[in-house]
C-alpha cells in the first residue's frame, strides 16, 4: 500500500498562488491514479484534479487555474493553484486510486492523506 503526506498549505490572498505537494511512500505513484480533493467547512469532499498515465482531469471550478503534475523520481504529486478565490478555501486531500482512473470519485479512492488547510483571504 501507499502512504500519502501533504506538507504545505497555508494562507494566501485573493488572486495569489500556492503549490501543494503530496509525498508518497511505500509504492511508486505510477501504480495509481493520483488526485486532489477538497472539503470546505460544513460541506462534502469534492474532486479537484487527477492524473493517470498521460491523462489529467479537472473540476470545472478549477479549470484554467489549477494544474496537477507529478515527479516520479521524487514520488510526489503537486497541485499548482493560481488566481485563488475565497471559495477555494478548504482542507485539501491527496488521494490514490488503484483503478488508474482520471477523474475518480471519493468512493473510488483507495488511500488518503491527512489533509492540509488552504485559506484564501478576501
Amino acid at each position: 500500500q501507499v502512504q500519502l503526506v501533504e506538507p504545505g498549505g497555508g494562507l494566501v490572498q485573493t488572486g495569489g498562488s500556492l503549490r501543494l505537494s503530496c509525498v508518497a511512500s511505500g509504492r511508486t505513484i505510477i501504480s495509481y491514479a493520483m488526485g486532489w480533493f477538497r472539503q470546505p467547512p460544513g460541506k462534502d469532499r469534492d474532486f479537484v484534479a487527477a492524473i493517470s498515465w498521460r491523462t489529467t482531469a479537472y473540476a470545472d471550478s478549477v479549470k484554467g487555474r489549477f494544474t496537477i503534475s507529478r515527479d516520479i523520481a521524487k514520488n510526489t504529486v503537486y497541485l499548482q493553484m493560481n488566481s485563488l478565490k475565497p471559495e477555494d478555501t478548504a482542507v485539501y486531500y491527496c488521494a490514490a486510486d488503484r483503478g488508474l482512473r482520471a477523474p475518480f470519485s471519493t468512493a473510488e479512492a483507495d488511500y488518503w492523506g491527512q489533509g492540509t488547510q488552504v485559506t484564501v483571504s478576501s
